[in-house]
């Protein structure tokens, strides 16, 4: 299998890597095992989880994810891994973590307890890629950097990166980091898609340019490139039919991925995936991995029988055609997720 550097790092990853935040929550240890075995025998060996893992977060489960990551770690050579991992940002804007009491930032205190609590519940003595969740507003990016060099320095983290960060947090950050000496981010992870290209506007220039790599999470828009939203009802037991009988909050998130326009999109992007002979997972998969600042796109799965259409993307190269009616499809409706 191809392998890719992330950043310029030593780093060298499959062009997938399987995320994680449905163990505990929507996928039970048994079936998580399943999830993780059937992607190791399929070549992946990039793996990616967080602190308040698993998802939806709540204060009950908050690291179910990172245990039962770590149970199956044991199981594989330590070496044959690269195993990412984040800290959750400030509790500022829509969501509160239910960790450490919801008073998280990204200080030295709180970076310091985070990779200690996920060194001890993956039972390892490293971390391959450990991220930044989200921002910080209110601490300086000075402090944060500070913090992740110390643990890069003290063997902990071999590389940090972040995610769900503009073009000015992350090119700042490098900048911080590079005049002062320390580890700068390898990698950036963000939402991209068929269905969300802002990515492509600014951030992807900032990545081609200073060698940053992006790690696209929900390359299938949340389940809504699969298709099986584009039908009267939204399926029971969802993400979305959760999401939309939940808080204000969650309501929101689904009518931003649920939408006029994003259907719209989906039904142009399943009749391009049949006429090219695959379904409209491994399309949207196959997309995201195209773009050169890519390293590995993050996948997910409930079950593991989801994951075949996926994981058929490593076997797929679109054709010039096929990204020509997908670009057409993107200019006749703008930003569907906007």
């Amino acid at each position: 299998m191809e392998h890719r550097y992330i950043g310029k790092s030593g780093l060298r990853v499959s062009p997938i890597c399987m995320g994680t935040m449905s163990f505990g929550s929507w996928s039970d240890k048994k079936e998580s095992f399943k999830i993780l075995e059937e992607s190791y025998e399929r070549g992946i060996n990039f793996f990616d989880t967080a602190e308040v893992y698993p998802v939806p977060p709540s204060a009950e489960t908050v690291g179910v994810t990172e245990q039962i990551f770590g149970e199956w770690v044991q199981t594989k050579p330590r070496d044959s891994l690269i195993i990412a991992t984040k800290v959750a940002g400030a509790a500022a804007g829509w969501f509160v973590p239910p960790i450490r009491h919801g008073l998280t930032a990204l200080d030295r205190f709180h970076i310091e307890a985070a990779v200690e609590g996920s060194l001890r519940r993956m039972k390892i003595d490293y971390i391959d890629l450990y991220q930044v969740h989200w921002p910080d507003p209110i601490v300086p990016i000075d402090e944060t950097m500070e913090a992740l060099d110390r643990l890069v320095q003290a063997g902990k983290v071999r590389y940090t990166g972040t995610s769900n960060e503009n073009a000015y947090g992350l090119t700042k950050a490098n900048t911080v980091a590079d005049y002062e000496g320390l580890a700068r981010f390898q990698s950036i992870q963000n939402n991209f898609s068929l269905l969300n290209r802002r990515f492509l506007d600014e951030l992807a220039e900032v990545c081609k340019r200073e060698h940053v790599s992006l790690l696209p999470y929900s390359p299938i828009g949340g389940g809504v490139l699969s298709g099986k939203y584009n039908q009267p009802e939204i399926p029971k037991n969802s993400r979305f039919a959760e999401y939309g009988s939940a808080d204000p909050r969650q309501k929101a998130m689904s009518s931003r991925f649920v939408n006029e326009g994003t259907l719209a999109s989906t039904a142009k992007y399943m009749e391009i995936a049949k006429e090219a002979g695959m379904s409209p997972v491994t399309l949207a998969t196959a997309w995201s991995m195209n773009f050169d600042f890519v390293a590995s796109t993050i996948i997910g799965a409930r079950t593991a029988d989801q994951l075949e259409e996926s994981l058929a993307a490593l076997d797929v190269t679109l054709s010039d055609e096929t990204l020509k009616q997908c670009d057409d499809v993107h200019r006749q409706i703008l930003y569907p997720m906007g």
